[in-house]
């Protein structure tokens, strides 16, 4: 069971996330390595949200491979090189993950494991 809160003692979430999920009972885990956003054919769009739009569709490819569901989602972790327009990074969770929350960190990094890299998530899920 996946119980997700926002505690009183912290300050309110600024975006659809939340503080934490619990989980108890037993659980399939699934952990992702960093998905970046790289198009099918190698090529890697020079527009952060674009990239951040096909990390995403490759962390939600991975989930239905792995027989999960988007909402098992309970961690996203993406890291950002240079600017990422928050409105398109919002428009693109809510394409691709509706209203399902989960916790998330957003951080901004020097580099990322190569210079046409300007996004990169890594995800877990509970099932």
């Amino acid at each position: 069971m996946k119980t997700p809160r926002n505690p009183d003692t912290v300050p309110a979430p600024v975006g659809r996330y939340v503080h934490q999920i619990e989980v108890t009972n037993e659980s399939r885990l699934l952990f992702l390595s960093g998905q970046v956003g790289m198009a099918a054919d190698g090529s890697v769009p020079d527009d952060p949200v674009t990239q951040f739009g096909l990390a995403l569709r490759y962390v939600m490819a991975n989930l239905e491979a792995a027989g999960f569901e988007p909402t098992d989602l309970v961690k996203l972790t993406t890291y950002v090189v240079g600017e990422l327009d928050s409105a398109g990074r919002r428009a693109e969770l809510d394409r691709q993950l509706g209203t399902h929350v989960s916790t998330r960190t957003l951080v901004f990094v020097a580099a990322l494991a190569a210079p046409e890299y300007k996004v990169e998530i890594d995800a877990w899920a509970i099932r």
